[in-house]
């Protein structure tokens, strides 16, 4: 008996080994992952990156697109978190990976056959790879003066966070071009809001960003100005 799938008028048969057996369609669906319960992932938010669409921005002709070194692409994906099913985020937005947003609505099953079956690792690096180049876009526009490598990736995963909009209209971006960067941390410490609360995950994504920026340096612990407005601010609403 040759290998392979048969199908006959309301059931499937199915090769396993040697051995034909034959199962419902539901059976068979079941089988091939394409029946699984989605779960809602209600501490994983949609990066802010993928909000702010209204904020994209193309780099000059003949500019290429600087790239994030392999540990900033770490301090995102530990950030954004791994998760190689669909899950709907915490907006109910469907999503895949290291935060990749495959649409603005619950996944139903309409979604691509690679990903309902899951990513691996290696895919799910490349998706993330390609969602972060609208970062570093936002990042190489809007900064006006030199940047290591590690400052670089340390703002590329702010602004895949928070989006770009809140990033140019920041006082984080004010502290950059003009070289205080002894009140990065400060400024980085104030983006820990979602949706009026204090999210854990904000507190440690902002410390890694910190340590990633002032990698090899001592990292700064000078107080902000008298005046300086320090309140927390939202990821999603900039206030």
């Amino acid at each position: 008996m040759g290998r392979g799938v048969g199908f006959v008028r309301g059931q499937r048969k199915i090769t396993l080994g040697n051995d034909m057996r034959t199962f419902t369609p539901l059976i068979f669906a079941l089988l091939v992952g394409c029946a699984s319960v989605v779960p809602n992932v209600d501490e994983a938010l949609t990066p802010g990156i993928f909000l702010d669409l209204g904020a994209r921005a193309s780099l000059p002709a003949g500019v290429e697109l600087r790239p994030v070194s392999l540990q900033g692409l770490q301090v995102t994906m530990v950030g954004e978190g791994w998760r190689p099913r669909l899950y709907n985020d915490v907006a109910r937005y469907c999503t895949i990976g290291y935060g990749h947003l495959i649409k603005r609505a619950p996944c139903d099953g309409s979604e691509p056959d690679y990903m309902r079956v899951g990513l691996s690792k290696e895919r799910g690096q490349a998706l993330l790879v390609d969602d972060m180049a609208a970062a570093q876009i936002a990042v190489m526009t809007a900064v006006n003066t030199d940047l290591t490598d590690n400052e670089y990736a340390a703002l590329c995963d702010f602004v895949f966070n928070v989006g770009a909009t809140n990033f140019r209209n920041s006082r984080l971006l004010a502290m950059v071009n003009a070289r205080q960067f002894d009140q990065v941390p400060v400024q980085l410490r104030r983006w820990t809001m979602a949706g009026g609360k204090q999210i854990k995950g904000l507190v440690n994504r902002r410390e890694n960003e910190i340590a990633l920026f002032f990698n090899g340096k001592l990292t700064p612990r000078s107080a902000p100005p008298a005046d300086e407005d320090i309140s927390p601010l939202d990821i999603r609403t900039g206030r």
